[in-house]
């Protein structure tokens, strides 16, 4: 068949990534995120496409040995979820084809939790039934569509015993990305590289509901239940290191991420089915 467009670089993001589902339905999880990472390197392999930037995850980590969590800190150890371990076997898969073939350049991205959406409030996250996630759940909460919040634990050994974690705004993420694509296509660089993308701060999950509820000025209702299968008690990052090997740092705070999330959920209080 001949190839209508040429291409340099793939940047796969796709996969299946809520945490408690994970625990759930943890063979499709492997499905989706494993074998469908597979039969997209075999593509790249038969098309000689050998640059790649992966959507990986802090979840890598496990439960921390030590804060703020480096590259060097170990992974594979003690993985909380299904999700998690997806990732690090991807990641393992991709050091193999590496190490088997020197023409391979890949940019492993951990994520730190990725919130908020486009400033202009026309591009957010719409998750199909009840959210996964601790952002859209709050934003839900506040314009109506859910009563109240479950807050999953407060007896962690945190600042008001919620679970902490580095939230990063999706715009600073997307940026990440730019870079390692264009450190990526100037660099004669090979091998697998794990850089981890977030902001260095952690916030509880009271702060974020206190921040939310500021910024929307809508009380924000929530229970404290058990803690959730798979959650660990604090998460976040030193990001120095993208800092010095692709010129990336995050700029935005937690207000804008709230700011942003809530000017699109006033905008879509139904999702993108709907608009008021």
């Amino acid at each position: 068949m001949h190839a209508k467009h040429e291409f340099c670089c793939v940047i796969h993001f796709a996969g299946l990534k809520a945490v408690g589902e994970s625990c759930i339905i943890p063979l499709t999880y492997y499905q989706v995120n494993v074998c469908g990472s597979i039969n997209l390197f075999l593509v790249m392999k038969e098309h000689n496409v050998k640059r790649l930037v992966f959507s990986s995850s802090s979840t890598v980590y496990g439960e921390p040995q030590f804060l703020p969590i480096t590259e060097s800190h170990p992974v594979g150890q003690n993985l909380l979820n299904g999700y998690a371990k997806s990732k690090y076997y991807i990641e393992g898969i991709l050091q193999d084809l590496c190490n088997s073939d020197k023409e391979w350049f890949v940019i492993i991205l951990r994520y730190f939790n990725p919130v908020g959406a486009h400033s202009s409030g026309t591009l957010g996250e719409d998750p199909n039934g009840i959210p996964n996630n601790l952002m859209p759940y709050v934003a839900h909460v506040a314009v109506g569509n859910i009563p109240n919040l479950n807050v999953f634990g407060n007896d962690y050994n945190t600042i008001d015993g919620t679970g902490v974690r580095d939230y990063l705004h999706i715009m600073d993420l997307a940026e990440g990305h730019v870079s390692a694509l264009e450190k990526m296509l100037k660099s004669n660089d090979s091998g697998a590289i794990a850089i981890n993308l977030g902001t260095g701060n952690g916030y509880s999950v009271l702060q974020v509901i206190n921040m939310f509820s500021e910024v929307s000025k809508r009380k924000i209702k929530y229970e404290i239940v058990g803690r959730r299968s798979g959650d660990c008690g604090s998460s976040y990052c030193d990001a120095s290191f993208a800092k010095e090997y692709l010129g990336w740092e995050a700029k935005r705070t937690l207000k804008e991420m709230c700011e942003d999330t809530w000017r699109w959920q006033s905008l879509y209080p139904q999702g993108f089915s709907t608009k008021t």
